[in-house]
């Protein structure tokens, strides 16, 4: 087993927004977090890659124990965090976004070019020029080049055009072929329903239901939850 989160309770300062949030993460899997804006799951995100305080509850990667580890040993062990804001130096070229986060391993420019050619295309522009799409695809390749053995995406589609979420839905799959597994924050249910194997379905900072992703895509109730 990759991940494996029992009973968090995290927040921000005093507030907690998680309640009790359980949930495993399999090697090879693409696990999804559905729910609403204010559902709890970019919070989670980051209470794994330990970005937020944790008030109670146990996290291991790999049979080890992270609960209090910083996120530079997070990271150093193989979590890989790709954020909603992306982050990227809009005054580096895009080469040079990759090459700042470049560790050892796999993963190298020459195989991140393969699985995003747009990127080489476009490996001398400034990122503060790339389109939405492309600050996407780079945020992603740059984690990548941390040679991550797992991979936290956090609403990687919000705000992209249909033929830039079809790409990253590509690019999903193609991880997941690999044998990468992910944990993915999102609320567009068509894209979830194409990359996930299983999800869990947040409310309130809870989870409301769990299951395989193809029988949570009939239910109506995860459709209510979700408001879409």
């Amino acid at each position: 087993m990759s991940l494996v989160v029992e009973d968090l309770r995290a927040g921000y300062g005093e507030i907690p927004v998680l309640h009790g949030v359980s949930l495993r993460v399999e090697e090879g899997e693409v696990v999804a977090l559905l729910g609403r804006n204010g559902a709890g799951k970019t919070t989670l995100i980051k209470a794994v890659m330990g970005l937020v305080r944790r008030f109670s509850g146990r996290l291991s990667y790999r049979h080890h124990d992270i609960s209090d580890w910083p996120p530079y040993r997070r990271a150093r062990l193989g979590l890989g965090y790709v954020p909603d804001d992306r982050r990227i130096f809009p005054e580096l070229t895009v080469r040079e976004n990759l090459l700042v986060a470049a560790r050892p391993g796999p993963w190298n420019l020459e195989r991140v070019f393969q699985i995003l050619p747009r990127l080489a295309e476009i490996q001398n522009r400034r990122g503060g020029l790339l389109s939405g799409g492309e600050q996407q695809m780079l945020t992603i390749a740059r984690t990548l080049l941390t040679n991550p053995t797992l991979l936290l995406l956090d609403e990687p589609t919000e705000g992209l055009a249909p033929l830039i979420v079809e790409e990253i839905a590509r690019l999903v799959l193609a991880l997941k072929a690999e044998g990468m597994p992910i944990l993915l924050a999102e609320q567009n249910l068509r894209f979830t329903g194409r990359v996930a194997d299983r999800a869990y379905v947040l409310e309130t900072g809870e989870v409301r239901l769990e299951g395989p992703m193809e029988d949570l895509l009939q239910s109506d109730q995860v459709v209510a939850l979700l408001s879409l």
